[in-house]
């Protein structure tokens, strides 16, 4: 690994640009031809492998004071870097939601870096590709063409945000002065939402005391006569529930809320209605799925990812607001400096700023706009209709083996299962089992608790996994579990 540079790197006098930018353009060639490799042949390796000891020393080092080398740096990220990512370009890492990326997602982001525009406002051709984007999700989403949007780092922040517009619906702009001054507004979701709803909670100054948590069925979807006795109850305290959260795509088996019974019942008692559909949403691009989605339409807000089941890289989340003056009111301010005109650079009102707490913001939007162009929507709904189909797959081979036990049902491309011994400890079998096909190389599942029992979790959201793949994953966890049990003569496979 390289750790000093002989060559230095040499920039003009008085800027950053390079004297030689011949060098620079053969350098750059050369790393866009590397990541074309990198993602050509992205299967042949190890999904994920450790990191020694010496590469996390390497990371160690003091400020760099001097002029380094560009071909040295770029040496020392294929050494140190390259070979110790997370793996989620890997068609076998299927342990969460996260998306497989594009190669033209990846040379978005070259172009992107290369404007480096700000996002936060103003006159100029990326803020338009933004508004497109905004608009074809709202298209996507079957919500008027009036709706607002901004693009964000996740479906996080992108639910903090629903929760902030919701807060200023109850309470009104004055809160965004006067604070909450002891305000009894109360939220749901269910017991299976993602733990950012909570965090939202906590960040938007209501607490998370302050979300209540329904149970949910057999199918893991909000109980609605819980969540009637939880509103019903809150009324008679003096409370004011203010706002309900339904799940399209829960985080731990995929499940979808009842999405129009939650509308109406939002309506009926008058609460924002908000769904965090973090992967779930982008089903509304599959003709075979879309159904399932039933309600997501009625929504008061929806919080999604790109970067999930579209495949673009990192990061790309959206919030969609169907009252965008609601939405300004909660966000927009104008001081001096941001002054808005009506000609030149500091024109094209409304800005990205207000509809958001971000007032920098990069360009993610091309490379969001250059998948879907590119792709087309219908391919990115065939690529979520085979990650389903796959997850059918799994589960009939799930079921098959009597090694193995299912552990929740198959809402979407999230398989939940386990497997069976004698063990002492269920749950830590069934953890070892995860870390040994990690540690392999092999795959990267995850875990997760369904019902108070450690599951093994297999998340289908890349676009590069096979049959072939999942085949690899079921034979490679039953050969780890066989020598776990083999090696403990108190175990045998299968709980007999």
């Amino acid at each position: 690994m390289r750790t000093t540079h002989d060559t230095p790197f040499t920039a003009k006098p008085d800027t950053l640009d390079p004297q030689d930018w011949e060098a620079v353009r053969s350098l750059g060639h050369r790393m866009v031809d590397d990541m074309v490799a990198l993602l050509a042949g992205v299967g042949d390796g190890p999904v994920w492998q450790a990191m020694p000891g010496e590469v996390r020393e390497a990371f160690k080092t003091p400020l760099p004071r001097e002029a380094g080398d560009l071909a040295g740096s770029y040496a020392d990220f294929q050494a140190l870097v390259q070979p110790y990512i997370g793996g989620n370009i890997h068609p076998r890492f299927v342990g969460w939601v996260h998306g497989g990326g594009n190669p033209v997602g990846m040379l978005a982001e070259l172009l992107a870096g290369g404007l480096n525009a700000n996002l936060g406002g103003r006159d100029h051709a990326p803020v338009e590709v933004e508004r497109q984007v905004i608009r074809w999700s709202a298209e996507m989403l079957g919500f008027p063409s009036t709706a607002s949007g901004v693009l964000v780092t996740g479906t996080s922040l992108a639910n903090l945000i629903a929760v902030l517009v919701a807060r200023t619906r109850a309470l009104g702009g004055a809160v965004r002065q006067d604070g909450l001054q002891g305000c009894p507004l109360v939220a749901y979701a269910s017991t299976e939402a993602h733990n950012c709803v909570s965090r939202a909670m906590d960040m938007a100054g209501l607490g998370t005391a302050a979300l209540r948590l329904i149970p949910c069925d057999a199918q893991h979807r909000m109980d609605m006569d819980a969540l009637a006795a939880a509103v019903t109850h809150d009324q008679a305290q003096g409370l004011q529930p203010f706002m309900l959260v339904g799940s399209a795509g829960t985080v731990d088996t995929g499940a979808i809320d009842d999405l129009m019974a939650l509308s109406r019942f939002s309506r009926l008692h008058g609460l924002w209605f908000h769904v965090d559909a973090a992967f779930g949403a982008l089903a509304m691009l599959s003709a075979q799925k879309r159904p399932l989605l039933a309600g997501i339409s009625e929504a008061d807000s929806v919080a999604f990812d790109f970067h999930k089941w579209a495949q673009v890289p990192y990061d790309a989340g959206c919030i969609l607001v169907r009252d965008a003056d609601l939405h300004a009111a909660t966000f927009a301010t104008q001081p001096a400096y941001l002054r808005r005109e009506e000609r030149g650079l500091a024109a094209g009102r409304p800005w990205p700023t207000d509809f958001g707490p971000d007032l920098s913001r990069g360009f993610r939007a091309l490379k969001v706009w250059m998948t879907i162009k590119v792709y087309g929507a219908d391919k990115l709904g065939a690529v979520i209709d085979r990650s389903c189909e796959l997850a059918q797959q799994l589960a009939r081979r799930v079921a098959a083996e009597p090694e193995l036990e299912m552990l929740a049902p198959v809402a979407l491309n999230v398989v939940c299962f386990r497997f069976r011994a004698a063990a002492a400890d269920l749950d830590q079998l069934n953890a070892d089992i995860v870390a040994d096909l990690q540690e392999d190389g092999l795959a990267v599942p995850s875990t997760t608790m369904i019902n108070g029992q450690l599951a093994i979790r297999v998340a289908l959201v890349n676009h590069r996994t096979s049959e072939a793949d999942l085949a690899l994953l079921v034979d490679g966890l039953l050969a780890a579990g066989r020598r776990r049990t083999a090696a403990n003569p108190q175990m045998n496979s299968q709980g007999i």
